[in-house]
């Protein structure tokens, strides 16, 4: 019976990522959606439609759906969703402040959503203003070092397009900028020859907390839950915690 029982936790946790996968091409197709909307389905002219569809390649969403969002979005062709961005904010287990993006076409359900995966893993919602200020808004493109490239590289190719700073995570570079340089600091990557990984304005902590093996664990379990929702597209937690922390806690 072990052997069946082995198979039957491996088809539940394929099952699990299956259905990530599914919700992550789904908030992908949705952020096309609204890019193409907000400036057109031309690529070369709308550098956030660029990303977006860049970050859902990278991810492996199929050129099909890429292209059926790009027409909804640009009214090419019917069916699209009138979609709205709601920030939430909230404080997670150990005061942890956390910042919930939602993309949603009914602010009532998004609402609820955040509401209760807040309050169900240790959290609350919190009034507007009272969490944001811990985090400023920046470009954040992030290059595989799988391909070659060195920090050098990187500030040559980067540094005049903008670049604040490059940090050195393990098996990636980070490259920060301010949120209104990151197009461009992206494109002289772009021509000079340097593939990256993802681009993206993010929010970034300024205050950052520290969490045991305990700590780290339901923050990622708030962070799950939450990303778990549709109507969600992005969390950001001010939350820090070394490597063998991290990996203790997703064990």
């Amino acid at each position: 019976m072990s052997g069946h029982s082995k198979w039957a936790t491996t088809k539940h946790k394929k099952a699990v990522v299956d259905a990530k996968r599914a919700k992550l091409f789904a908030k992908l197709i949705k952020n096309i959606e609204v890019a193409a909307r907000t400036g057109g389905g031309d690529l070369a002219g709308n550098p956030t439609l660029f990303d977006a569809v860049q970050k859902a390649k990278k991810s492996s969403v199929p050129n099909d759906n890429i292209d059926r969002a790009v027409k909804r979005g640009s009214g090419a062709e019917g069916g699209g969703a009138d979609y709205e961005t709601i920030m939430y904010e909230g404080y997670g287990p150990n005061g942890v402040a956390v910042l919930i993006e939602c993309l949603t076409d009914n602010r009532n359900r998004a609402a609820g959503e955040v509401r209760v995966g807040l309050t169900r893993n240790g959290g609350s919602l919190a009034d507007p203003g009272s969490v944001s200020y811990l985090f400023s808004r920046k470009g954040q493109v992030i290059v595989d070092k799988a391909g070659g490239v060195t920090e050098d590289d990187l500030m040559e190719a980067a540094l005049d397009a903008g670049a604040e700073e490059i940090n050195d995570l393990g098996d990636y570079f980070e490259i920060i900028s301010e949120a209104t340089d990151f197009v461009a600091v992206r494109t002289a990557l772009q021509e000079a020859g340097i593939d990256y990984e993802q681009a993206e304005a993010t929010f970034l902590p300024s205050v950052k907390i520290e969490v045991d093996v305990e700590g780290a664990r339901k923050v990622l379990r708030l962070i799950d839950a939450l990303e778990d929702s549709d109507d969600v597209q992005n969390v950001w937690a001010n939350f820090d915690a070394s490597d063998e922390v991290l990996e203790a806690a997703e064990a």
